[in-house]
């Protein structure tokens, strides 16, 4: 598989990365050991998992995904063959519930990231991350779907530089290589790349957002600053939670699949994305492509994506997700992608 580097650190990973949120909530350890089994003989080097994981978050479930990695690397003792990156909660006002982290009130200061890192690490057995990264801003913006920005003059969202200071702590202390940011902006991004430029501060590895064929608002600020600044995009979500697969279509919600069990995740399945959804799939079979395939490989091949994370609950699913790492698509497929993408633009932000 081909390999690229991560941002301007001196870590290799793999095109295609292995994503975890299922991993202790639809999946079992002893499927997520067969996954990481089947990624790691294919190609793929690069994992990605957070201590909110499994999803959708809850007490429960909590770090599970990271204990279950944890227990595989020891049983594999093979820590130096992956890149292993996680994230640390942000605050529960602009992102997902998190009232179970920290005594409910996680922010990006010291305390919490110290505290956060040091659990995660104890989880993963392990003594440091290769990436390390902000799972959502301290400050309220628009992500996990929101497109309506309201500025909070009265908030105090913890300082980019205090944030910084102590990642590079971290870094000097050797549990962290690589500092990255998740469902970021691009002023979030382009300050503290010139924080560090400023300050000698850790220079962010990579911007970890949603991105596929029913959302490309990355391309509208964020694509420029990965491809000017060399901070790649790994992008999570390529399949739009498996509804680009087609297996939503007509309000299908085949047993066992997430949006199945978890109906609450509707960013994927409005009526505007369906029919967009239902395009994508017709055009795929057009051509002779599995659906799913060809969205991955619409991702996997823009210039600004460093890696695709992707998920999966089966075996068959992950195999032939990890297909596509050397797939391309015609003129003509990509074409017709523009022609839905421009009367249905980005349905699913």
């Amino acid at each position: 598989m081909n390999t690229t580097r991560l941002g301007r650190t001196d870590i290799t990973v793999s095109r295609i990365c292995l994503g975890t949120m299922t991993w202790g909530e639809q999946n079992t350890q002893d499927d997520a050991f067969q996954q990481m089994d089947y990624a790691i003989d294919n190609g793929v080097n690069f994992f990605d998992t957070a201590e909110l994981y499994a999803v959708p978050p809850r007490p429960e479930t909590q770090g599970r995904t990271e204990t279950i990695i944890g227990n595989w690397l020891k049983a594999h003792n093979n820590r130096d063959k992956i890149v292993l990156a996680t994230k640390i909660a942000g605050p529960a006002h602009a992102g997902p519930t998190v009232a179970h982290f920290r005594d409910g009130e996680p922010r990006l200061d010291r305390k919490n990231i110290e505290a956060a890192l040091d659990a995660s690490l104890k989880r993963l057995q392990t003594d440091y991350v290769d990436l390390y990264q902000l799972h959502w801003p301290d400050r309220p913006t628009n992500n996990f779907g929101r497109l309506d920005y309201k500025h909070d003059f009265d908030f105090e969202p913890v300082p980019l530089e205090e944030t910084l200071s102590v990642l590079s702590d971290l870094v000097k202390a050797g549990k962290i290589r690589a500092v990255g940011v998740s469902n970021e902006t691009p002023w979030g991004v382009m300050k503290m790349l010139e924080i560090a430029e400023r300050t000698g501060l850790p220079r962010l590895a990579s911007v970890q957002n949603p991105y596929a064929l029913t959302n490309r608002t990355y391309e509208v600020g964020l694509a420029e600053v990965s491809l000017r600044e060399d901070c790649g995009l790994l992008a999570y979500s390529p399949l739009g939670f498996g509804s680009l697969s087609g297996k939503y279509i007509g309000g299908a919600r085949p047993k066992g699949a997430r949006l199945t069990m978890f109906p609450v995740l509707g960013r994927y399945n409005s009526p505007l994305c369906d029919r967009a959804t239902e395009r994508y799939v017709a055009l795929a079979h057009e051509h002779g492509l599995d659906p799913a395939q060809m969205a991955l490989a619409f991702v996997n091949t823009r210039p600004f994506v460093t890696s695709t994370i992707i998920g999966a609950t089966t075996m068959a699913q992950l195999e032939s997700n990890i297909a596509t790492w050397d797939m391309t698509l015609s003129s003509e497929v990509l074409e017709a992608i523009e022609a839905i993408h421009t009367e249905i633009p980005n349905p699913a932000p």
